[in-house]
């Protein structure tokens, strides 16, 4: 069995408060959950306004089907999000 993890950062410069950080966060984890079928929570930088730390994480039986899930993800949630910046970003495939 393989998992593939990633967290990556995004930099909301215009929020200005946590609910409208909220705002912008919790629907984009939502689509991409739905979308994906994949565990996704923002997971670092709670109560920072203008940071949101989200990590992610698929389970398959093949390496290169999860790093194609996982640039597939990354990509859909930068083109999905406006007003924000994606940051760093790491992933990783392990076997359990």
């Amino acid at each position: 069995m393989k998992v593939g993890v990633a967290r990556f950062t995004l930099y909301l410069p215009q929020s200005d408060s946590l609910k409208e950080k909220r705002g912008i966060i919790k629907p984009v984890v939502e689509r991409t959950r739905r979308r994906f079928h994949i565990s996704i929570a923002e997971v670092e930088d709670l109560d920072d306004l203008r940071v949101a730390t989200i990590g992610f994480s698929i389970v398959s039986n093949s390496s290169a089907h999860i790093d194609e899930m996982l640039q597939a993800i990354l990509a859909s949630i930068e083109h999905e999000i406006d007003g924000a910046r994606l940051g760093e970003i790491e992933t990783e495939i392990l076997e359990v």
